[in-house]
């Protein structure tokens, strides 16, 4: 994993040293890059600013593919348009929020970076916003850079884009975490802390993680469930099951940090919010002192989000979605677990003060 990609988007000669990417350039397995689609792209070039900044892609509706070995990248983006403000939303591989509504004014440039963890030999950058644009790309790899794995249930795992607006919390983690870290988000959704183990996902968290790596692990939504495959009981197989996870980590010389089960939306009738959880929130509590691990109560501060939000503001936040409001949801639904976008950011913000609030080193070097 040695190479690097520098591509400059838009119309005009290539700046030295760049490759060319127009709104023409659509990816094919020869060449192994380009847009999954071309028919909404666009580009201008300005000529005055100079060669990377004077033109660019207007890339909506579409991804730029990159065909890389896997493992974690850094990228770096140029963004702006000399004569118009621009704000550009960009995502890598199945939907994880990597900048968010970056704005920029006319005559203004921004440049970001940040790292992805790439798996299935494809690099895949996503983009939207009101105005996007992108200048130019740089690509890299990142093997030294810390990873944030995460094991999970459909709470915080990476949710297709065909299904938007439903997202994880995982999906939205990158945009707290500085360009020397990446997020490998291993959480599925239906799992229980059993399940995710016999079906080899965590295996494969195993095979990949290195020292001073960090493993996120919250359960318990699916262990409450009474089929064999994943119910475990509290105080008990629950905590047993997440020892193995723990114990793991330390034998790789990673670090394990347990979160509480992020609340669901059930309130009383005076505004509190309903603990649909019960023992497996005491179990990971427990746990996380018994064996001196970091513990993020994600179900403490998510509780006291909702609380302060009340019944009605907290729909906005998960998946209760108005018939026609979201194109991917004609008929509408109304889900008290499951995250839109808006809520997936407000709870990956909850995880990400509490991780700042550990003061954890040198996890805190990599986060925004």
């Amino acid at each position: 994993m040695t190479q690097s990609y520098r591509f400059d988007f838009g119309t005009g000669a290539p700046a030295e040293g760049y490759t060319k990417i127009t709104p023409q350039s659509v990816y094919d397995s020869f060449t192994g890059y380009g847009f999954t689609r071309t028919d909404k792209v666009n580009a201008k070039d300005r000529v005055e600013p100079g060669a990377l900044r004077r033109d660019f892609c207007i890339p909506v509706e579409t991804a730029f593919l990159l065909d890389v070995e896997d493992g974690t990248y850094r990228v770096s983006v140029l963004l702006g348009d000399e004569i118009t403000a621009t704000e550009t939303t960009i995502k890598a591989g199945a939907g994880r929020l990597m900048v968010h509504k970056q704005r920029t004014t006319p005559g203004s440039f921004s440049r970001l970076s940040f790292s992805v963890w790439v798996t299935d030999g494809q690099l895949k950058l996503s983009f939207s916003g009101l105005a996007p644009r992108i200048n130019a790309m740089e690509i890299e790899p990142a093997p030294q850079a810390c990873t944030l794995f995460l094991a999970g249930d459909s709470t915080v795992t990476d949710q297709p884009d065909d299904g938007y607006p439903y997202a994880g919390w995982g999906q939205m983690l990158p945009m707290f975490v500085k360009q020397d870290a990446a997020v490998a988000n291993y959480a599925l959704s239906g799992r229980s802390s059993k399940s995710f183990i016999s079906e080899g996902v965590l295996d494969k968290i195993w095979s990949r993680i290195k020292p001073y790596d960090y493993l996120l692990i919250q359960f318990g939504h699916n262990d409450q469930k009474h089929d064999e495959e994943r119910y475990t009981e509290p105080f008990t197989t629950y905590k047993q099951t997440l020892k193995l996870y723990i114990d793991g980590a330390r034998e790789r010389k990673a670090v394990p940090i347990l979160v509480t089960s992020v609340q669901r939306r059930f309130f009383e009738e005076d505004g509190s919010l309903r603990d649909t959880h019960g023992d497996y929130l005491t179990a990971v509590r427990e746990l996380a002192s018994e064996e001196n691990v970091p513990l993020i109560d994600l179900a403490n501060s998510s509780k006291a989000l909702y609380e302060t939000l009340g019944p009605e503001a907290t729909k906005n936040l998960f998946m209760w979605l108005a018939p026609g409001e979201f194109m991917n949801f004609p008929d509408g639904v109304e889900d008290n677990t499951h995250f839109q976008q808006l809520g997936g950011i407000k709870i990956a913000k909850l995880v990400y003060e509490e991780l700042k609030a550990m003061r954890l080193q040198p996890l805190m070097l990599y986060l925004r």
